[in-house]
């Protein structure tokens, strides 16, 4: 899309970061893990009952899951990046804050 903005073609070899410099457009993937960072740091921060925060720390159905590899829950890669007790540490808004930078780099 960006290409075609700028009419250049694949045959010009010039790299997507420079055509991203260019446009001054924000990537999809970064704002979109930047946004999922933001809803779960305030879903752990939530002090009442409400049903988002209930869902978010329930740990599913008791007893034994599928064969082969589990499925990627919505946490687990907000768990990679802050560790299993996200939850405890989103209360700190700075340090949730500053790991807010490597999540949305990390696989980018």
């Amino acid at each position: 899309m960006e290409r075609s903005m700028l009419n250049i073609k694949k045959l010009h070899k010039i790299r997507h970061t420079k055509i991203r410099s260019a446009t001054k457009i924000t990537d999809a993937l970064s704002y979109a893990k930047k946004l999922k960072w933001t809803w779960a740091g305030h879903v752990a921060r939530l002090t009442d009952h409400r049903l988002t925060k209930t869902v978010t720390t329930w740990r599913g159905p008791p007893g034994k899951r599928y064969r082969g590899r589990p499925c990627t829950r919505w946490d687990d890669v907000i768990k990679k990046i802050a560790g299993p007790q996200w939850i405890q540490i989103a209360q700190d808004r700075e340090r949730w804050q500053v790991l807010e930078e490597a999540f949305t780099e990390e696989g980018s």
